[in-house]
């Protein structure tokens, strides 16, 4: 009797594993789509600001503040070894501005990488009144090794943005796709 009730027992661990294997699975695979599945409902909504990168237009009658200035910072954070920074800390503009500040990418490493860049804006007021109409967030860039780009952002900061709002920072972190660190380490292997 002894030996069906272990019996019994290993088989439920053995389930139970199996379940909790496929659970750590689907969450992985649900973080990894989580970026492309919040750019999609975001768009769907009409609620996400970085998906103006699509505009093909720059609005032609735009209406300059000439009354205030607010300063626009801009921060980089890398996750990895490589180089990512603006080409300027920080711009002072007019709400209603066109301006462009450009950001510069460097692949130190000895290997091609595949990297995407995620942006986040304080304070979160300035989120709804901080217009980009060209943006490197969010598309994924493949570099070579020891190749640097530089890449554009065009934006505008809207004339209805509060009037205690003094500075706005714009903050991209720039990180490694996992997926496809994984897939060419196997590929390199196989050969």
């Amino acid at each position: 009797m002894k030996a069906g009730w272990t019996r019994a027992l290993r088989r439920d661990n053995l389930q139970m594993t199996g379940k909790l294997l496929v659970v750590v699975a689907l969450m992985g695979a649900f973080g990894y789509a989580l970026v492309p599945i919040y750019r999609h409902i975001c768009e769907a909504l009409g609620i996400n600001v970085l998906s103006q990168v699509d505009r093909a237009e720059v609005p032609k009658n735009t209406q300059i503040d000439d009354s205030r200035w607010v300063t626009v910072e801009f921060d980089a954070n890398a996750r990895g070894p490589w180089d990512f920074k603006p080409a300027k800390n920080f711009v002072k503009v007019r709400p209603g501005e066109l301006v462009t500040v450009n950001y510069t990418f460097r692949n130190k490493q000895d290997r091609v990488m595949a990297a995407q860049a995620i942006p986040s804006y304080a304070p979160m007021q300035a989120t709804a009144h901080f217009n980009k109409y060209e943006c490197f967030c969010f598309n994924e860039y493949t570099l070579q090794p020891g190749e640097e780009k530089e890449w554009p952002v065009v934006f505008v900061v809207s004339p209805k943005l509060p009037k205690d709002v003094h500075t706005i920072t714009l903050s991209y972190t720039f990180f490694e796709v996992a997926g496809k660190k994984l897939a060419e380490s196997k590929a390199e292997s196989r050969t």
